[in-house]
């Protein structure tokens, strides 16, 4: 198979399968932000985003090299539920290592649903809103879609959104609230859940 940067994720997958690592720079330049701000937004730290990053584009590599990647999902979708899983696994460790003895309180603070852990069940909802969230955005028209992506994936503030769109910070919040709307109304029209009962 020659290698187009136009090729399908799955031809790419097998061209670097068979060796062909030019074809990973395709998908990893193709996938790299997407999956960046994906944990990034869960993180928020730029540093620990990249060691996750890095984690789950290792974790690809190895498994597409041992033949393990299954085509039943898109790449990217798979790649996302790598980075899912090191994120529910680095977010465990963080729970491990700051907890808290409540032995030395004469009443327990801990007795509390606001400190308690997510049950599996939570997890996967909130993973699903997550997913039903970004298929949202993409409907989005192009501008308020940018802004969506600017606030919430790449954190910025609404002045530093107006200087790199060249608006006014006015148009670019009218251009989220306008966003807010439209995911509103299209989870209402498909009856997509975005909070966890």
């Amino acid at each position: 198979m020659k290698l187009s940067s136009n090729a399908a994720d799955e031809t790419l997958v097998a061209l670097y399968a068979q060796g062909n690592d030019r074809a990973f720079d395709v998908l990893l330049n193709r996938h790299r932000e997407r999956i960046y701000s994906y944990i990034y937004y869960a993180v928020r730290n730029g540093d620990q985003a990249a060691d996750i990053l890095q984690e789950t584009l290792t974790k690809a590599i190895t498994a597409i090299r041992q033949g393990r990647y299954q085509e039943s999902n898109k790449f990217s979708s798979w790649l996302l539920c790598i980075a899912h899983n090191l994120l529910m696994d680095f977010f465990r460790k963080v729970r491990v290592e700051n907890a808290v003895s409540a032995d030395s309180f004469e009443y327990s603070i801990f007795n509390d649903a606001r400190f308690a852990d997510y049950t599996v069940e939570t997890e996967m909802a909130l993973y699903q809103i997550h997913c039903d969230v970004r298929r949202l955005v993409r409907h989005l028209p192009d501008d308020q879609r940018e802004v969506v992506n600017m606030r919430f994936y790449r954190n910025l503030s609404f002045k530093e959104i107006a200087a790199k769109t060249g608006v006014s910070v006015n148009t670019s919040l009218g251009r989220m609230r306008y966003a807010l709307i439209n995911m509103r109304r299209m989870a209402r029209k498909y009856d997509i859940a975005l909070s966890v009962d």
